[in-house]
């Protein structure tokens, strides 16, 4: 099991040169680097690579925000171009740009055509395709993703758990049975105080903690701070939360 961040956590941190050596002060194990801020060409993505390298850090993924479904080949595979000059594992995606209760046959269909593609495309370069685990996507619910990716059918198509902190039951079930395929899992302590604001249930992230300690995951905890905290950017609140995540999971303190 690694620790890391997402490098969205820093949204106000432009300098990559600083984003890695906040993650050794914090002694993570891997980063997702962004498209959305900071890696966004190849030559950036080497760069993050040799950073990374020279500071024995891993990288986990690229958070492409690219939407399955789009059919945009030459963007696919510029992406992968990145992902690979970076030395990424996986590449998180968004599955398609609505709910499955909302999503058509003919809208479907188009996603698992596309996710085949980009998974014929991502295997070239050794990659695996995540799409994100979020509301507003076709992998809102767990029956959707088994169902896509059991039509998608490519060993390299996995996925991300992501809770919105609302429905434990919903989440700890998930995780029961999505656990072959998740890559990596988001934590984010300020997505849990904004979307329980004003319930506030500061015991549901080690509920989950504990469910994935239970089923035995091995995989990546990626620490994602959200909204308006990732524009501040407090190294020393992720340092503390990268402290708690280890302790919990490993006993490392």
């Amino acid at each position: 099991m690694q620790f890391g961040f997402t490098t969205t956590t820093f949204r106000n941190i432009k300098d990559v040169e600083k984003i890695v050596e906040i993650a050794v002060d914090a002694g993570i194990d891997c980063i997702e680097w962004g498209a959305d801020f900071h890696v966004k060409d190849v030559e950036t993505a080497k760069h993050v690579k040799k950073l990374c390298d020279d500071a024995k850090i891993g990288i986990s993924s690229y958070g492409s925000y690219y939407r399955v479904g789009s059919c945009d080949e030459n963007k696919w595979k510029e992406i992968c171009e990145i992902s690979s000059a970076m030395g990424a594992r996986a590449v998180r995606v968004w599955l398609g740009s609505a709910d499955s209760e909302k999503t058509d046959e003919v809208t479907y269909k188009r996603l698992v055509e596309d996710a085949k593609s980009m998974c014929s495309v991502a295997s070239e370069y050794g990659l695996i395709v995540c799409p994100e685990c979020h509301d507003h996507t076709y992998n809102n619910n767990t029956d959707a993703f088994l169902k896509i990716r059991n039509d998608v059918a490519s060993e390299n198509f996995r996925t991300y758990f992501q809770s919105r902190y609302k429905k434990k039951a919903y989440d700890l079930d998930r995780i029961e049975r999505t656990l072959p395929y998740i890559e990596n899992v988001h934590i984010s302590y300020s997505e849990l105080a904004r979307e329980q604001f004003p319930k506030y249930d500061p015991s549901y992230i080690n509920a989950l903690l504990d469910k994935l300690i239970e089923v035995g995951f091995d995989g990546n905890i990626l620490l994602e701070y959200t909204y308006i905290f990732s524009y501040m950017g407090i190294p020393s609140c992720m340092k503390k939360d990268i402290m708690k995540l280890k302790e919990k999971m490993v006993g490392t303190k």
